[in-house]
């Protein structure tokens, strides 16, 4: 997934900026055929871009304006009357992060952000769906390579995911609230897993086994 795949909206609404501020050729008049702008009644600024791309009269595209400066782009791409991304625009006119629909339904629940490559660098998901973000996954070059989560949404990420590749690789939670793991499983290649646990809040996980049975955490 990169993010830039849709820049060309962007693109699309410089070009419609242009056309409704003079072009008046024919390509211009289908252009604004297929715009609706929205002007704020006080100010008398660009509000709002309406846009059909495609051209078979339903409107699929809302950009959001500062007058001359998109802010935040609207996308029904599938014209099923439900918007399925948001793109967030900066300042300096560059996107700065992608909204989207983990359900599908209309409601915006997850938003991408792009490294300098333009591949997706992290994913902030809200899992409640509350707008407030529980997990943050980050990747590599298009891959999932790490994970934390507020499991039980007191607002403090007590859950830690690592991956080898494709594999997860380790899980580890804080049971204890200390705000750091205190228990880890590591899982193997073939499918094992081993439990190791830290108990002193060191850093360093120590195996469990049943000579050395790890003690309970202590009641919340």
């Amino acid at each position: 997934m990169r993010l830039h795949t849709l820049l060309g909206k962007r693109q699309i609404f410089i070009l419609a900026l242009s056309l409704i501020y003079g072009a008046c050729d024919g390509a211009g008049a289908n252009s604004r055929n297929r715009m609706e702008p929205v002007y704020d009644q006080k100010t008398g600024k660009l509000q709002l871009l309406k846009y059909d791309s495609n051209g078979n009269g339903k409107i699929d595209t809302w950009s959001h304006m500062e007058g001359a400066r998109v802010v935040r782009i609207d996308l029904d791409k599938d014209e099923d009357g439900l918007i399925d991304r948001w793109e967030y625009y900066g300042p300096n006119q560059k996107l700065e992060k992608v909204g989207f629909s983990r359900m599908k339904d209309g409601k915006e629940d997850a938003w991408s952000f792009a490294g300098p490559d333009g591949s997706v660098s992290r994913i902030e998901v809200s899992t409640r769906r509350d707008g407030k973000v529980s997990r943050i996954e980050h990747f590599e070059k298009d891959r999932l390579v790490t994970a934390e989560e507020d499991s039980d949404g007191d607002g403090k990420m007590d859950k830690w995911e690592t991956y080898d590749g494709e594999r997860l690789a380790s899980v580890a939670f804080d049971t204890t609230h200390r705000g750091t793991p205190d228990r880890r499983l590591v899982y193997g290649p073939s499918g094992t897993a081993q439990l190791e646990v830290d108990q002193d809040g060191t850093g360093r996980f120590v195996a469990v086994n049943d000579k050395a049975p790890a003690r309970p955490p202590a009641p919340r």
